[in-house]
C-alpha cells in the first residue's frame, strides 16, 4: 500500500462564493480549499521530484508489510459516487 504524505504548512486563501443549489458553511468552504490546495501541491511536489535526490516537503510512504485485510479494498471515484447522489436525490 502506498500512502502520501504532506508536510507543507496551511496558507488562507479569500472566500469564493457558493455554487450551485447548496450551502456550505465558510469553515466548509475553507476546508476543502485547503485541502484542494495542499493536494494540489503535493502533486506538483511528487511530479518535479528527481529520484534518489535531496528530501522535499513530499514524501511517498511504502508499507513494508502490506495489511491482509486490505487485499480486497477496491477504490472509490468520488466524483462518480456524488454524481449518482445527486441524481437519485433528483429523482425522489
Amino acid at each position: 500500500m502506498t500512502r502520501v504524505v504532506y508536510n507543507g504548512k496551511r496558507t488562507s486563501s479569500p472566500r469564493s462564493p457558493p455554487s450551485s443549489s447548496e450551502i456550505f458553511t465558510p469553515a466548509h468552504e475553507e476546508n476543502v480549499r485547503f485541502i484542494y490546495e495542499a493536494w494540489q501541491g503535493v502533486e506538483r511536489d511528487l511530479r518535479g521530484q528527481v529520484p534518489g535526490g535531496e528530501r522535499g516537503l513530499v514524501e511517498e510512504y511504502v508499507e513494508k508489510v502490506p495489511n491482509p485485510s486490505l487485499k480486497t479494498f477496491k477504490p472509490i471515484d468520488l466524483s462518480d459516487l456524488k454524481r449518482r447522489s445527486t441524481q437519485d436525490a433528483k429523482k425522489s
